[in-house]
C-alpha cells in the first residue's frame, strides 16, 4: 500500500520534473560544456577540444572586466542604499494612521510600471539634446550649477544615473515587504517597553530591527541577485550598445556574446555566465553565514 501511495505521488510530481529538467537541468548541463569546448565554431557546431581558454579569454577581455565593474558598483551602492531608504519610509507609513492605504498604494505604483517605460522617462529627465537641456540640468542651472550631461557624458555622471534608476525601481517592493513585516510585530512588545521608558532609538534598535531582521535579510539577498541581473534598465537609459556607452554589465556582456554586434560566440558568453554564476553563488554564502549571528528567526 505504501509502495503504491508513493509510486502515485512520484506520478503527480513527473510533469514538474520533467519541466524542470528540460528547460533548466539541461541547458545548466549545456552552459556547463560549452563553456569548456576549446575553438568552437558556431557555423559548423564543432569544436577541436577541452579546457579553459574560454575563461582566460573573458577575465582578459576589457569589456567583460568593465562589466563587471559597473555591475560590482551598481550592487554595492543601490542594495543598501535601496534597503535602508525603504525601511525610512516604511517606519514612516507604518506611524501614519489616516489615508496609510492611499500612500502605500502611491509607493507601490513604480513597481507595477514598465521598467523600460520608467527608464525612458528617466533619460528624458537627464539627457540633454539640441533642443533641451533637460528637467535636472535646468533644476542645477537654476542653484546656480552647470549642466552635466548624464546619458553621453562623464562615467561618474552615468553612475549616478544608473543607480539613482535602480534604486527608484527596486524601491516599491522593498517598501511593500517592510510595510508588512513591521505591521506583524507584536504591539505588546512596544507597550511593555514604554512602559519602562525606553526611548524610541532603543526601542527601534532592541525591538523593531531584530524582529524584522529576517525580512531585511531576505531583501538584502534579493537585492544582492536582481542588482547582478541588471542589464534591461541599462538598455531603457543608454540603448543597445553599452560597451559604447562603457555602461555594460555581465548580463549585457553574455548577451551581447550570443546575439549583439559580436555575438555567436556561445562558449565566452557560457564562461562568463558561469563566473557570474559563482559570484552570486559567493556573496549569497557569505550573506547566509553572516546571517547565523545577526538574524533573529
Amino acid at each position: 500500500m505504501k509502495k503504491l501511495s508513493s509510486l502515485k505521488g512520484w506520478l503527480y510530481l513527473l510533469p514538474a520534473i520533467l519541466f524542470l529538467g528540460f528547460f533548466m537541468v539541461y541547458p545548466l548541463i549545456d552552459v556547463v560544456m560549452y563553456s569548456f569546448e576549446e575553438g568552437y565554431n558556431f557555423a559548423s557546431q564543432s569544436h577541436f577540444g577541452y579546457g579553459l581558454y574560454n575563461f582566460k579569454y573573458v577575465l582578459h577581455d576589457p569589456y567583460f572586466l568593465q562589466a563587471v565593474k559597473n555591475t560590482f558598483i551598481i550592487v554595492i551602492i543601490t542594495v543598501p542604499l535601496s534597503t535602508g531608504i525603504a525601511l525610512l519610509i516604511s517606519l514612516g507609513l507604518n506611524s501614519i494612521k489616516p489615508l496609510k492605504e492611499l500612500y502605500q498604494t502611491v509607493y507601490f505604483l513604480p513597481y507595477v510600471t514598465n521598467t523600460l517605460a520608467v527608464g525612458l522617462v528617466f533619460m528624458i529627465l537627464f539627457k540633454k539634446t539640441a533642443y533641451s537641456e533637460g528637467l535636472v540640468n535646468l533644476l542645477l542651472n537654476s542653484l546656480g550649477m552647470s549642466s552635466v550631461d548624464f546619458i553621453d557624458g562623464p562615467y561618474w555622471a552615468k553612475i549616478f544615473v544608473m543607480c539613482f534608476y535602480t534604486i527608484w525601481v527596486v524601491m516599491p517592493f522593498k517598501i511593500l515587504i517592510l510595510t508588512s513585516a513591521l505591521a506583524g510585530v507584536k504591539k505588546d512588545y512596544y507597550n511593555a517597553a514604554r512602559v519602562d521608558g525606553t526611548s524610541k532609538f532603543r526601542i527601534f534598535y532592541k525591538i523593531t530591527l531584530p524582529m524584522i531582521s529576517p525580512m531585511i535579510f531576505y531583501l538584502v539577498i534579493t537585492g544582492f541577485i536582481g542588482a547582478f541581473k541588471a542589464y534591461a534598465d541599462e538598455v531603457a537609459i543608454f540603448g543597445t550598445n553599452l560597451n559604447a556607452a562603457g555602461m555594460n554589465t555581465i548580463v549585457g556582456y553574455v548577451y551581447d556574446m550570443l546575439y549583439g554586434n559580436s555575438g555567436g560566440y556561445p562558449s565566452y558568453a557560457s564562461a562568463a555566465s558561469l563566473i557570474l554564476f559563482a559570484i552570486v553563488f559567493t556573496i549569497t554564502v557569505i550573506n547566509l553565514l553572516i546571517s547565523k549571528k545577526n538574524v533573529q528567526y
